[in-house]
C-alpha cells in the first residue's frame, strides 16, 4: 500500500505539473523554452523533497494502523503536503532566480495538484484493496458482546482488507448465529504461538474476562511480534474522531469536544448546501426526466413519493423521492408486516425491511440498489429541510423511540448521506444507527463533511439488498 501510494502521489504531481506547463506553453508560445526545460528539472528534483513532506504528514502510515482508513480521512493532510510543498518549490525558484512563475501558474498547479492527489491516491486504494497480498490476517481477543460486535461489523466490510480467523478467549459467551464458521481458536496464553502460527498480521482487543494487568501483559508482548494492535476503550460509544488526549503525570485522559455549532461554520455548510443541490439539480435534468418517463411506464402512480420526516429541532418536512414501489405500497404494508426481517428473531421491530420486497417495481430495483431514488432530495435541500451530510432522515414512526440524549440528533438538519449511509447502511440496528448520528452531532466539523461526501459513493455502489 505504501509504495502503490507513494507512486499515486509521484504521478499526480508530475501530471498537475507537466499539464499547467503544457497549458501556459501553448498560451504563450515557445518563447520561454530554455526556461520551461529548467522548471522541468528543478520540478523532477524537488520529487524526493515532496516524499519526505508527505511521509512528515503520516500519509504513508494510517492505512496499516487503522482498518477503516479512507482518502477521505487524509483531505486536510493532501491539502496542506499541497500548500505547503507548492510553496516551497515556487519560493525557493523564485528566491535563487532560476525561474519566474507566475502567480497564475502557481495557483493552477496547486488546485490541479489537491484534485489529482486526491483521485490518484483513491485509485490506488481500490487497486491495492483488489490484491491478496494487502488483506490481513486477524483475531479478536475477547468473544463477548463487544468482541462479537465488532466481528459481525468486520464480517460486513470486506473493503476493510481483514481476514477474521476467529477468537481467542477462555471463557467465551454463546455465537451469535451471524458469525458464521468463526470459532474459539484458543486462549490468550496461546496467542502468541497462534500468530506465529497463523500468521495473524492483526490482534483486536476486546473486553475480556482476563484481569487489566494480564491484557497490559499480553498487549506488551504482543508489541514485539510486529502485529497491528486495536484496543477497544471501555466507554467507545462516547469517543468520537475528534477525540484528544492528552496526561497528567503520564496518564492519559481523553476529552470529548463539547459539540459546537458557530454561525460562521454553519454559514459555510447552508452556502455549500445551497450551490451544490443548485447545481445538482441542473446536471441531473436529463436523467431525471429519463427516470420519471421509466417509472411512468413501467406501473400506474406519480413519479415522486413524499412522505413526512422529522427535521431540525423537531419540525417535520416533506421528503421528496422518486417513487420505487407500487402506488398502494402504503396499504399493503400491514399483509407484509411478518416479512420484515427485523421482526424476527433477534432483530429490531423498530425498523421496517423486507428482503426482496414485492411492493417494489422493476424500475424500482436498480433505482434502490444504486440510491438513485434518493435524488430528489436535492429538492429538500435547497429548500434548507435537508442537508447534503447529517443524521438518517427517520419516519415519524421510527423517530417516536428516539428518547433521552438520542435526540440531540435533532441539533442539525437530517442529511442525504451520512455515518449511517457510510458504516452500514441497511444492515445496522436502530440502536446503531441513533448512535452514529449522535456520534456525528458530537463530531461535527466541514472536514468530516466532505470525507463523508467522498466516502458515500463508494457505499452505495457497493452491494447491496433490495428493499
Amino acid at each position: 500500500m505504501r509504495r502503490m501510494l507513494l507512486a499515486a502521489d509521484v504521478l499526480a504531481l508530475a501530471v498537475s505539473f507537466v499539464t499547467v506547463e503544457l497549458v501556459f506553453r501553448s498560451v504563450r508560445g515557445n518563447r520561454d523554452a530554455m526556461a520551461f526545460e529548467t522548471e522541468f528539472a528543478l520540478f523532477f528534483l524537488s520529487i524526493p523533497g515532496w516524499i519526505v513532506l508527505a511521509k512528515l504528514y503520516a500519509l504513508y502510515d494510517r492505512d496499516e494502523e487503522r482498518a477503516d482508513h479512507s482518502t477521505g480521512d487524509e483531505l486536510l493532510g493532501v491539502f496542506h503536503l499541497v500548500t505547503v510543498g507548492a510553496f516551497v518549490v515556487f519560493a525557493g525558484s523564485w528566491l535563487t532566480g532560476v525561474v519566474h512563475p507566475t502567480p497564475g501558474k502557481i495557483v493552477s498547479f496547486w488546485a490541479l495538484a489537491v484534485v489529482t492527489m486526491t483521485v490518484a491516491r483513491a485509485s490506488a486504494r481500490v487497486l491495492c484493496r483488489r490484491r491478496p497480498a494487502y488483506v490481513q490476517n486477524a483475531v479478536i481477543v475477547g468473544a463477548g458482546d463487544v468482541g462479537q460486535l465488532i466481528a459481525l461489523k468486520l464480517l460486513r466490510h470486506p473493503e476493510y482488507g481483514i481476514n477474521l480467523l476467529g477468537f481467542v478467549d477462555a471463557r467465551p459467551k454463546e455465537r451469535h448465529p451471524g458469525l458464521g464458521d468463526l470459532t474459539i481458536l484458543g486462549e490468550p496464553a496461546d496467542l502468541q504461538a497462534l500468530v506465529e502460527a497463523l500468521g495473524i498480521d492483526r490482534v483486536i482487543i476486546a473486553f475480556s474476562n482476563d484481569r487489566h494487568d494480564e491484557t497490559v501483559d499480553l498487549i506488551r508482548t504482543l508489541g514485539e511480534l510486529n502485529v497491528c494492535i486495536d484496543i477497544v476503550p471501555r466507554l467507545f460509544a462516547l469517543l468520537g474522531r475528534n477525540t484528544g488526549v492528552h496526561n497528567v503525570e503520564g496518564l492519559p485522559l481523553m476529552a470529548l469536544p463539547r459539540p459546537a455549532f458557530p454561525r460562521s461554520t454553519l454559514l459555510i455548510k447552508r452556502t455549500t448546501d445551497i450551490l451544490v443541490s443548485s447545481a445538482g439539480l441542473v446536471l441531473f435534468a436529463p436523467l431525471f426526466v429519463v427516470i420519471a418517463v421509466l417509472i411512468k411506464l413501467d406501473s400506474p402512480g406519480p413519479v415522486l413519493f413524499r412522505q413526512t420526516r422529522m427535521g431540525k429541532s423537531g419540525n417535520t418536512f416533506e421528503l421528496y423521492k422518486f417513487r420505487t414501489m407500487t402506488a398502494d405500497a402504503e396499504a399493503r404494508k400491514a399483509d407484509i408486516a411478518e416479512l420484515n426481517k427485523h421482526a424476527l428473531e433477534d432483530g429490531d421491530p423498530r425498523l421496517f425491511k423486507v428482503p426482496d420486497d414485492p411492493r417494489v417495481t422493476r424500475i424500482g430495483r436498480p433505482l434502490r440498489r444504486y440510491s438513485l431514488d434518493e435524488l430528489p432530495q436535492l429538492i429538500n435541500v435547497l429548500r434548507g429541510e435537508m442537508s447534503l451530510v447529517g443524521p438518517r432522515p427517520l419516519i415519524l414512526d421510527e423517530d417516536r423511540h428516539v428518547v433521552d440524549w438520542r435526540r440531540q440528533r435533532l441539533a442539525v438538519k437530517p442529511g442525504m448521506t451520512g455515518l449511517w449511509q457510510v458504516v452500514g447502511r441497511d444492515h445496522i440496528s436502530f440502536e446503531e444507527m441513533v448512535e452514529l448520528d449522535y456520534r456525528y452531532v458530537a463530531d461535527w466539523s466541514l472536514v468530516d463533511d466532505l470525507g463523508l461526501l467522498l466516502r458515500t459513493l463508494p457505499a452505495v455502489t457497493r452491494e447491496r439488498s433490495v428493499y
